[in-house]
């Protein structure tokens, strides 16, 4: 019969019960305790009476017992989710390099002295303006005469508020809103699905926890930024985005990866590093031109059966901080093409003094 005991787990600040069988590793116990304290388990030391348990031996063989009280400890750098400790994010950086560096745009005529610049480059750049909502300015750029602008830069700023209007920039291609307080309210997504000829679209380090599932309307995206919020989920309608080549969500909450994402054809790239994940769909192995895939800092134990033998042109691959030992990619289907193609593209940048080693490592490719 198994024999239950109640541990005491100190992390920090954070001090919470955790029941375990005592005949469990102290490996398993650090898989229990991932979800917990947010560090993969090869980052985690678990201290006892002073001393550092070891993975291999059993709660009982480390003289545990009911109520033990364990501290645990993090490295640097093991870290799954968005959430690691040890880098500040864009966000904040950015917020203070705004806060020291720029001025609000308060002068009316300086903004309607750039509206025929604006409509000459068609560009509206308002990156860093202290904005805390787009000025009426940027809606008289609307189509006309053949000047609408095409790319709409509002990045660090303050804004909170995408209004359905955003629709009469009908001809905008680009459209980057980085780093705002925007959160999943601030956006008027029928708004936003208008603008049929939108092919890039940025929402890194804002606040939202979910993309609607009309996020699929947007059928002329090819890049799709959304790192840095504290997405939780990802819409299925994302497969809907055929012509979607570089798709970046890393530093989220993720714990899935829609089934079907193997129908985005035309992806090239795809960064969901730093994110939740344990596992990911067997359809990744349908995307042919997939040439780069950053997984660092998930608490992934495989990769799909298919991944190396059917992505051909996969060359970049980070693992770094999973649970995928190199032992156990070297025995995955195609890992000697994708070695020979990975050596390549490394040999190509050591003519260039880019990278120094040759050698295999989960992260080596994320130079």
């Amino acid at each position: 019969m198994s024999e239950m005991v109640e541990l005491k787990i100190q992390f920090g600040n954070q001090r919470f019960p955790l029941s375990i069988n005592i005949n469990s590793t102290i490996f398993d116990l650090k898989q229990h305790l991932m979800d917990s304290t947010n560090v993969l388990p090869k980052g985690q030391q678990l201290i006892h009476k002073g001393a550092k348990l070891v993975d291999s031996k059993t709660l009982r063989d480390s003289g545990i017992i009911n109520g033990s009280k364990i501290m645990v400890t993090a490295s640097g750098g093991k870290f799954q989710g968005g959430k690691s400790p040890v880098v500040p994010t864009y966000q904040k950086i950015m917020n203070e390099n705004r806060s020291l560096n720029s001025a609000p745009i308060k002068d009316t005529n300086i903004l309607k002295s750039s509206v025929d610049r604006w409509k000459m480059f068609r560009v509206i750049g308002l990156a860093k303006s202290n904005l805390k909502a787009i000025p009426d300015e940027v809606w008289e750029c609307r189509s006309s005469s053949g000047s609408c602008p095409k790319v709409l830069d509002l990045s660090n700023n303050y804004i909170r508020d995408i209004p359905s209007k955003i629709s009469c920039l009908t001809s905008i291609k680009k459209l980057i809103l980085n780093a705002n307080d925007l959160s999943d309210d601030s956006i008027s997504w029928e708004g936003l699905t208008q603008l049929k000829y939108l092919n890039y679209l940025s929402l890194d380090q804002n606040q939202l926890t979910y993309l609607p599932s009309s996020l699929g309307e947007l059928t002329s995206l090819e890049q799709l930024h959304v790192a840095g919020n504290k997405l939780e989920r990802l819409p299925v309608e994302i497969v809907l985005l055929t012509r979607l080549e570089i798709f970046k969500v890393n530093n989220n909450s993720l714990s899935a990866v829609p089934s079907h994402i193997g129908d985005c054809n035309a992806l090239i790239e795809v960064n969901i590093s730093f994110n939740l994940l344990k596992e990911l769909p067997e359809t990744f192995g349908k995307l042919q031109k997939l040439q780069a895939l950053h997984l660092q800092n998930n608490p992934l134990k495989s990769l799909p059966s298919t991944l190396l033998k059917n992505c051909v042109k996969l060359s970049t691959l980070d693992v770094t901080n999973t649970q995928i030992a190199v032992y156990e990619l070297r025995q995955i289907e195609g890992w000697e093409d994708f070695d020979k193609r990975r050596v390549l593209k490394h040999n190509k940048k050591l003519e260039c003094r880019t990278v120094d080693s040759a050698d295999f490592d989960e992260g080596a490719d994320k130079n």
